[in-house]
């Protein structure tokens, strides 16, 4: 119990919370609540923490816990070793860093043959005590003593005293906490290009001779970099100047200035070089690393959510074009619930260049099907297919939208694409995904794997288990911030409702296949397996939209139905009344209906659902137009000034699609006239921009866009 005490403790103090507040959300989470139903749901019980601040305060408790207990088996690996003082436990017990933890722990680590090991085995420890002890003796006598065995002469044993000697100064905290705070303040990050590599590194070039303060070092700099080391192309090294670290260090060993003193200087520069600065290096690196890995998740993070929000056209029948010079384009006609209804090849470019023929059949199925709109992927060929459809004359008005493949192909070949489609191949299913995504972009981007999606920096360069656990959480904050149609939705994006997950997700559409149509929310206790408790976590964030009771089409949670039906009798009205009429809300008084359980933030956010019952918080789709007179790169002009879409965000800028097949970087210091610490400030993902052309290297395909001196 204490030990939770503290990690409460030191999580509020990390994240300057009040420790009740830290308490609450830590119960909640160990009593099984999810981040989306204790930020929605929970606002009296956490002080109306958000849902970044509980997704804080759940990882730090993970990274405690799991500290914890190795702080656990430390203590019973050094009892079994018979060596656990009063003092050693008091101060492993009360330590709560990771670094200083494993420093107390490195003297009793078992070790691999070690120089030292070798030395003690070979009988040279009391002459390595002897000249530590720095007394003025004759040192080559003292070492005759120990030439015997494995020990050739007197340098080889004076050697393996100083091994013993370095070990020792290696396993000093006081040395270790020296040498990490020289790293923190002084370290620097170098590369250099390794020799006869200069061809293959070329993408690296701005690093073949690199230096820089390692606190000063950008997250995609330190993956860049090591990218560049992985695969053998440059050298890397962080470290201080060693001289003045060494310097630092010899003060507390050194004492005087007789021949021992001198043995155990040699010593403590071997010990820096050999032992504490590989040591200290690759723990200051694998925290850069840390470092570096949770800002490039966070813009990728950042990135998918944006992209999961983005603006639905609804449910329309639209039909899908997969665009392409030689095989064609695929089409597709999906309905308004996103089923398949038709699908054809047609080859409007060349080689073919059957351009009346497929304006012919689009014409014909856009008038069939009843078409309200085309989505267009963006890929090969899709300027040319959106120009040629721009020039047909519809017999009904339809909209032409250019939708993002990223991810399609991923789909196309998945088993969750197999599964939906078993009798049709690969071309057809990225067709649909492209139609659906058009529809609703969230519903069709959760069947995908997010680091799939084309946004982001690095993704592959950071660690996969965090950048997972990352990406999950974040398809989880927008499902449940959006809600979920309990009647319609797939499997797939009831998996991320909060507390279902993939069994009962199949386990819903299960029972609606076999009993259709929910009726309303309570009905889902009837699922097999899903009880109270998930019920309690789920249902708030599911819709049920013309049901029994108009709450369920809320985000109302159904344990505050009894609280708007009490204001509803209060008012002598219906709850539809309550919703219909905005001026009957108007004369609630809010006090009347705290209570133990309910307080004002939960009937604040009562009041606004009801305001917008079951609103969608995305935004409305727009539609976009390229310029026209740009098809490729080498219609660029410097000086130009042209509509761009945002496709992606990193820490140094922003790409931008102008419809060239290349997209183009926008630097982050052309974004604005002001300093700008983050190009996520000034723009979002597909944000529709306009941008002038700065420069572009047709040889490496590179477009650099400037935001600045744009009418």
């Amino acid at each position: 119990m204490k030990t939770v005490h503290e990690v409460i403790a030191l999580i509020a103090g990390e994240l300057q919370l009040e420790e009740n507040r830290v308490a609450a959300t830590v119960r909640l989470l160990e009593e099984g609540a999810t981040v989306p139903f204790i930020s929605r749901y929970r606002k009296e019980a956490t002080g109306g923490m958000d849902e970044l601040q509980v997704e804080e305060v759940k990882l730090r408790l993970a990274k405690y816990n799991e500290l914890a207990a190795r702080r656990e088996s430390i203590l019973n690996t050094i009892e079994e070793q018979g060596k656990l003082t009063p003092d050693l436990r008091r101060k492993i017990e009360t330590c709560w860093d990771k670094a200083q933890l494993e420093d107390l722990y490195l003297p009793y680590k078992p070790k691999r043959k070690t120089r030292a090991e070798a030395a003690r085995q070979a009988g040279l420890e009391p002459l390595a005590r002897q000249i530590m002890a720095q007394a003025p003796v004759r040192l080559a006598q003292m070492a005759a003593r120990y030439v015997k065995g494995p020990v050739p002469d007197e340098a080889a044993a004076l050697q393996g005293a100083r091994d013993i000697i370095a070990e020792w100064v290696s396993e000093n905290g006081r040395v270790r906490n020296l040498v990490r705070a020289g790293f923190d303040r002084y370290a620097r990050m170098t590369s250099r290009v390794v020799k006869g590599k200069e061809e293959e590194a070329a993408n690296f070039r701005n690093y073949f001779d690199w230096e820089c303060p390692l606190q000063r070092v950008a997250s995609h700099q330190y993956l860049a970099v090591r990218r560049g080391e992985e695969a053998g192309w440059l050298r890397v090294d962080i470290a201080p100047d060693a001289e003045r670290t060494i310097e630092r260090i010899v003060p507390l060993f050194v004492r005087g200035s007789g021949e021992c003193s001198r043995q155990v200087a040699l010593a403590v520069e071997d010990s820096y070089k050999r032992l504490i600065k590989p040591s200290i290096e690759s723990e200051v690196a694998a925290c850069a690393k840390e470092k570096a890995d949770a800002e490039a998740i966070r813009v990728f993070a950042d990135n998918a959510r944006q992209l999961l929000m983005g603006a639905p056209l609804g449910p329309k029948r639209i039909l899908g074009l997969d665009p392409g010079f030689r095989s064609g384009c695929k089409l597709v006609c999906i309905d308004e619930g996103g089923r398949l209804l038709h699908n054809e090849n047609i080859y409007p470019h060349p080689p073919q260049s059957q351009t009346a023929r497929a304006a012919a059949t689009l014409t014909h199925l856009v008038d069939a099907f009843r078409i309200d709109a085309i989505a267009i992927g963006n890929g090969t060929a899709s300027r040319e297919t959106e120009r040629f459809v721009q020039q047909i004359r519809f017999p009904r008005e339809v909209k032409v939208f250019v939708v993002s493949e990223n991810g399609a192909s991923v789909y196309s070949a998945s088993q969750v694409a197999r599964e939906e489609f078993p009798d049709y191949d690969v071309t057809v299913r990225g067709a649909v995904s492209i139609a659906r995504r058009l529809a609703d972009p969230l519903a069709e981007l959760v069947k995908i794997d997010p680091k799939s999606i084309g946004v982001g920096q690095y993704q592959h360069d950071v660690d996969q288990k965090r950048l997972g656990e990352s990406l999950t959480a974040t398809v989880e904050s927008v499902v449940n911030r959006v809600g979920v149609d309990l009647n319609t939705a797939s499997s797939h994006l009831l998996t991320y409702v909060s507390g279902l997950g993939p069994a009962l997700a199949q386990a819903i559409v299960a029972y609606r296949s076999e009993h259709g149509r929910f009726a309303s929310r309570r009905a889902l206790l009837e699922v097999p397996k899903l009880g109270a408790k998930t019920f309690q976590q789920a249902a708030g964030f599911l819709r049920v939209q013309g049901g029994n009771n108009p709450l369920d089409a809320t985000a109302v949670h159904p344990e505050s139905y009894p609280v708007v039906e009490r204001m509803a009798r209060d008012l002598k009205v219906t709850v539809p009344d309550l919703i219909r009429d905005r001026q009957l809300r108007q004369r609630i008084d809010l006090q009347r209906y705290v209570s133990d359980t309910v307080g004002l933030p939960t009937l604040n956010d009562i009041l606004q659902e009801l305001e917008k019952p079951g609103r969608d918080p995305r935004s409305e789709l727009e539609e976009f137009a390229f310029d026209a007179s740009v098809q490729t790169l080498d219609d660029l002009r410097e000086g130009m000034i042209l509509p761009g879409i945002v496709t992606n965000i990193t820490n140094f800028g922003a790409f931008v699609d102008v419809g060239v097949h290349e997209d183009g970087l926008v630097h982050v210091s052309q974004m604005a006239g002001k300093y700008v610490s983050s190009p996520s400030e000034v723009v979002k993902l597909h944000q529709h921009v306009r941008v002038r052309v700065l420069e572009v290297d047709r040889v490496r395909k590179r477009i650099s866009l400037s935001m600045l001196q744009v009418e």
